[in-house]
């Protein structure tokens, strides 16, 4: 399975971020709309990505949930029938939850800057940096830490958990 390490941080708008993170950016800015459903998985989570009605992909991953750099292991399977799909995992598992989001993705080697904008719950940011097979976690930690400090984003403002959590904690 694919791995990396992530950090997600509660940020005051994307707007303010963006600037800072295309002035660190070799590639960027991507606008993605996602609409993530979200199934019960006792391993890990399941989740079906659609981006469109023609495109989409179900996604594998298991990580801790803690704040700061974690690594996560993942397996990601493309689909062009993301709604059929999803009825199907439904009726299968069952829906935990939702969250859509409009996503500005940024890349800085090979490191995804999310700065995501999540329906019913704010502005986020995401950074993925993805390891090769056998490197060491620290490896990713430290670039992890020195990007959010290019970024300007403190300790504080780190959230554990998934998306999908928050909004299960606010009733949404």
């Amino acid at each position: 399975m694919a791995r990396n390490i992530e950090i997600k941080a509660h940020i005051p708008s994307v707007e303010a971020l963006a600037p800072k993170a295309a002035a660190v950016a070799d590639k960027g800015p991507f606008e993605i709309l996602q609409d993530d459903t979200f199934f019960r998985c006792e391993l890990g989570r399941l989740k079906l990505r659609a981006f469109s009605k023609e495109e989409g992909e179900l996604i594998f991953y298991r990580r801790t949930d803690r704040q700061g750099p974690k690594e996560s292991f993942y397996l990601r399977s493309p689909t062009s029938a993301p709604e059929t799909l999803r009825d199907s995992l439904s009726l299968a598992y069952g829906q935990a939850g939702r969250v859509k989001k409009h996503r500005t993705l940024f890349l800085v080697g090979r490191t995804r800057i999310h700065l995501d904008r999540v329906e019913n719950l704010g502005h986020f940011l995401e950074l993925e940096v993805v390891l090769e097979e056998g490197e060491p976690t620290e490896v990713g930690v430290r670039e992890a830490h020195e990007l959010m400090a290019k970024l300007g984003v403190e300790r504080s403002q780190l959230i554990e958990g998934a998306y999908v959590d928050l909004l299960a904690q606010r009733g949404v």
